[in-house]
């Protein structure tokens, strides 16, 4: 197996390990998902679908660019929002905006762009800090894993585009 699918299968497995994490701390910790802590939810299940779209078909030099790019691109979008929770987890209570129902409620009362602005607005439960492991939080450690999936695929970019040359 080459490094580009050795990568995205531990992409693939360290995305599921975080999705049994956030369930885990959903139904066994009671902690419930704020919307941006769904949105980033929906990211990672993304990666890990790119990533394991990317095992099962081997692509030739020039697919393996186009899934890095997608992974790149999904990591900033990830790092964008999780940096947003955490700009929220640590803003002046002045600054976070009221509390909204769940994501659900969100999407069936307003239209979709509406909607969507809201949930990446955050909502005032996602500035509530209700866990910490080493000093931070979930959206830090999200981060920290956007960040950080980020700079692999990168990396594998730079490797997949030398040996395309």
């Amino acid at each position: 197996m080459n490094t580009f699918r050795t990568l995205n299968l531990s992409f693939f497995l360290a995305c599921m390990g975080l999705i049994a994490t956030a369930y885990y701390m959903e139904y066994v910790m009671y902690l419930d998902p704020c919307p941006l802590c769904m949105v980033q939810r929906y990211i990672i299940i993304l990666i890990a679908t790119a990533g394991l779209a990317a095992v099962l078909q081997s692509p030739n030099r020039r697919g393996e660019l186009v899934y890095c790019c997608v992974q790149v691109v999904l990591c900033m979008l990830g790092a964008s929002v999780a940096g947003r929770h955490v700009w929220l987890q640590h803003a002046p209570a002045d600054k976070i905006p009221e509390c909204f129902p769940g994501i659900e409620m969100i999407f069936a009362h307003n239209r979709f762009f509406d909607a969507l602005a809201i949930v990446f607005a955050g909502t005032g439960e996602c500035a509530q800090v209700s866990w910490k492991f080493l000093g931070l939080s979930i959206p830090e450690w999200t981060l920290l894993v956007f960040i950080g999936f980020g700079l692999a695929a990168s990396t594998q970019f730079t490797i997949s585009k030398k040996r395309t040359q």
